[in-house]
């Protein structure tokens, strides 16, 4: 939504970056959902790395519609008993709130998005990594002024994940 001032987008090109500066031999492919709607996701992905904001307390609908896509028989799914056949896909979650979601927020558990993808993702054995930055749009709405030190508390946090990731 914030284009190239977004904070998923930010933290998913430092992970990429990172992961390419570990892998010099790697090749990383960048899909922006918005515009160019994804294929299924197979068995070959060695590391899924998503920029995952949250929408009116739910995941963008360009997200939730590529992991509808997700869910394929014979490459995600076995057939026959639908066990998951991704689980070894790292899968790194970048969940950006542009409000305070977490514990001792007044929103808590208004977050639908990231309890949703964690489930959906789990009937294909993936196990997310999720790096939550809150209070994100702090940095663009006058109200919420007085919680950018938590935005970049969490900026920092999710930054030096990043550095430890591969």
């Amino acid at each position: 939504m914030r284009g190239e001032t977004s904070v998923s987008r930010r933290l998913t090109g430092l992970a990429t970056a990172r992961w390419l500066a570990t892998h010099p031999s790697g090749r990383v492919v960048r899909r922006d959902l918005e515009a160019h709607p994804v294929p299924h996701l197979d068995h070959d992905a060695d590391a899924v790395v998503v920029g995952f904001p949250l929408y009116n307390w739910g995941p963008p609908s360009t997200v939730k519609a590529w992991v509808d896509n997700l869910f394929a028989p014979g490459l995600s799914r076995e057939r026959g008993t639908g066990k998951g056949l991704l689980g070894a896909t790292r899968f790194i979650v970048f969940a950006t709130r542009g409000g305070g979601y977490g514990p001792e927020a007044p929103k808590y558990g208004w977050d639908h998005a990231t309890p949703w993808l964690v489930h959906a993702l789990s009937a294909l054995g993936i196990v997310p990594e999720v790096i939550p930055v809150e209070m994100t749009l702090s940095v663009v709405n006058p109200a919420l002024a007085s919680f950018r030190p938590m935005m970049e508390r969490d900026l920092a946090v999710a930054e030096a994940a990043i550095a430890k990731l591969w």
